[in-house]
């Protein structure tokens, strides 16, 4: 699909205080699993997901472990939070991982804007 040919789409980005550097890669590694078993009705439905250790800086305020994924509707966000069995997966991931707090969660509509 052509860059001009994206129409808008719903991204998140989670962003977890995670202490410990080994718990972190696992954080990593939960995503990778997610990545290849995430399905609705059969297929795949979250556009794409890309996960990584946040910089050392003073401004990432104590994350350590950033998520942002793509998805093509709220409905499916919503089917990702509440129904998707990799999801809860991963979840259940996170909460062995010593989480410092919640993660942030944010969402938002928009459509990727390329330079020439």
């Amino acid at each position: 699909m052509a860059a001009a040919d994206q129409g808008a789409r719903v991204h998140r980005t989670t962003m977890f205080k995670i202490p410990d550097p080994e718990n972190q890669k696992k954080m990593l590694q939960a995503y990778e699993v997610l990545a290849r078993e995430q399905s609705k009705d059969g297929k795949p439905y979250i556009l794409f997901i890309i996960s990584g250790m946040a910089g050392d800086d003073p401004r990432s305020k104590g994350y350590t472990v950033v998520a942002h994924t793509a998805f093509a509707s709220i409905d499916d966000m919503n089917y990702y939070d509440s129904e998707c069995a990799a999801h809860k997966t991963l979840k259940k991931a996170g909460a062995s991982l010593g989480v410092a707090e919640p993660p942030l969660v944010v969402y938002f509509e928009g459509q990727p804007t390329f330079s020439k």
